[in-house]
């Protein structure tokens, strides 16, 4: 027995010691570190924020499809564009895709350099009308209070589209043309999956043969007291994002009055089958999430290392700690979200129609298809049919080691060397996700410091962004333009 003892004993020891072996030598330091600070651009700010005080004030609402687009207010973003920024307009050749989404061209003078394309979205969500009297300021009034600026698509995402021109704008006062051809795209219905915006845009570069060196779109940002593992912000660049998937479901009954129901109602069945989807979720991975923290593993502590170095025993462990959270649960599966229920019109009519709508954000390795089947399956009952709609899979995985992540990642180290860069999974949608027949490199990202508070705003309640923020991004913007596109050393 004093043996068997001794063996385990000597196997325990064995197996801490390679697992603190694993932990100090399996991540390295893949941090950018800047020589010296980064000389940003001056910008004229009362200018920068009148113009994007009055780009907020632009009511481009996207309401779900088949509700029409309503032109008049893209048609007045398009005019506030071409009145604030004359130089771009000047120079590049502007090109309207299907009648409200914008292709800006800017010639470079090396045709052997592959375009890159910078994107942003005009529309914004919808406003609550219950949550209207909860706004500290008018959500399209563009105020500018507090040392910030205030309304619907401040961050999400007119300062995307505002701050590239911004910074173009800049760019080309100087007087130069880029060395490489540069295209900006901006869609008018990302919040409802830019079907009608991007989606065109990328068929009409495919039809014009383009094809790019690597696309930047919005969806990452400079994190603060989000991640738990590093004690510096974490700016996460999206090399990849879920898929989205809506299904309803309906449940079709006899109806009649509701003093002699059946057994079981439409609204009855369908309840069965949302607590049978929530109570059974898709399986777990922490595939996605290691990719994020391999970038910051060496600057992690000694004990979340070894954890995370030795997942082949703690893997549980980490699954587990990730579900307590909303945020990390989102990272490591396929989620399942009971967004919309509708019954009858009064409470004494039985319907003949229920219907319930359940969103699904697709990781990677899963499909529209797969997930379907997987419902259909948990679900299990012959009472309810299925309708897929407004439905994309989930992205291909862009590569770390490509020229656009790098200038990406060097640009914001120089920006912000507070922070830490890594690649991460983005879980909404972007537009970005239509052009991976253009090229193998698409990334996400905007030059924006959030904190758990401020990432509530987002479609929520008193959206709003820093002027230092803002005129932060507009510096970025024209950093990245002049390396990947100005500079004599653009790289091939």
């Amino acid at each position: 027995m004093k043996t068997l003892f001794k063996i385990i004993g000597y196997v325990v020891t064995l197996l801490i010691i390679i697992g603190f072996y694993r932990a100090n030598t399996l991540y390295v330091d893949t941090q950018y570190y800047p020589d010296n600070d980064t000389k940003k651009v001056a910008v004229n700010i009362n200018k920068a924020i009148n113009n994007f005080s009055k780009a907020i004030k632009i009511p481009t609402v996207s309401k779900d499809y088949p509700t029409p687009v309503t032109p008049e207010p893209f048609l007045a973003f398009h005019q506030h564009l071409a009145d604030s920024f004359p130089i771009v307009h000047n120079f590049a050749h502007r090109k309207i895709i299907n009648q409200y989404s914008l292709v800006y061209k800017f010639a470079g003078t090396d045709d052997s350099l592959k375009p890159i394309l910078y994107m942003g979205h005009m529309d914004v969500v919808p406003i609550d009308e219950d949550t209207l009297n909860k706004w500290s300021y008018a959500p399209f009034s563009g105020t500018v209070a507090q040392g910030n600026i205030w309304g619907r698509g401040a961050i999400d995402d007119k300062s995307t589209v505002m701050a590239l021109m911004e910074a173009m704008e800049i760019s080309l006062s100087k007087g130069d043309a880029p060395k490489r051809t540069l295209y900006f795209a901006f869609g008018h219905d990302e919040e409802v999956g830019g079907s009608q915006g991007a989606k065109k845009i990328a068929e009409y570069f495919k039809q014009q043969g383009v094809n790019f060196e690597f696309v930047l779109d919005e969806g990452g940002l400079i994190t603060e007291d989000m991640i738990s593992i590093v004690d510096q912000p974490l700016a996460i660049i999206g090399i990849a994002e879920k898929g989205f998937m809506n299904i309803r479901l309906t449940a079709e009954r006899p109806g009649g009055h509701s003093s002699m129901p059946p057994e079981n109602t439409g609204p009855g069945i369908l309840a069965q089958a949302i607590v049978k989807l929530e109570q059974k979720k898709f399986p777990t991975t922490a595939k996605y999430t290691n990719i994020t923290f391999d970038a910051i593993g060496s600057h992690s502590d000694l004990t979340t290392r070894f954890v995370m170095a030795n997942q082949w025993l703690t893997e549980p462990m980490i699954i587990n700690e990730m579900l307590n959270e909303q945020r990390t649960a989102a990272g490591i599966r396929t989620t399942t979200a009971v967004t919309m229920l509708k019954g009858s019109s009064k409470s004494n009519i039985l319907p003949t129609k229920a219907s319930a709508v359940v969103n699904f954000r697709i990781l990677p390795g899963e499909t529209t298809e797969t997930v379907l089947e997987y419902v259909k399956a948990i679900i299990n009952d012959d009472r309810i049919s299925y309708e897929v709609f407004m439905a994309n899979n989930p992205s291909k995985v862009s590569s770390t080691n490509s020229i656009g992540y790098k200038l990406i990642s060097q640009t914001i180290r120089e920006f912000a060397n507070d922070a830490l860069v890594a690649p991460y999974l983005v879980m909404g949608g972007t537009d970005s996700k239509h052009f991976y027949s253009l090229t193998n490199a698409v990334y996400r990202f905007l030059m924006i410091r959030v904190t758990p508070k401020t990432m509530s705003l987002i479609h929520g309640i008193d959206e709003h962004i820093s002027i230092e923020n803002y005129v932060m991004s507009i510096q970025f913007f024209h950093e990245l333009l002049r390396k990947s596109a100005f500079d004599n050393e653009a790289p091939k």
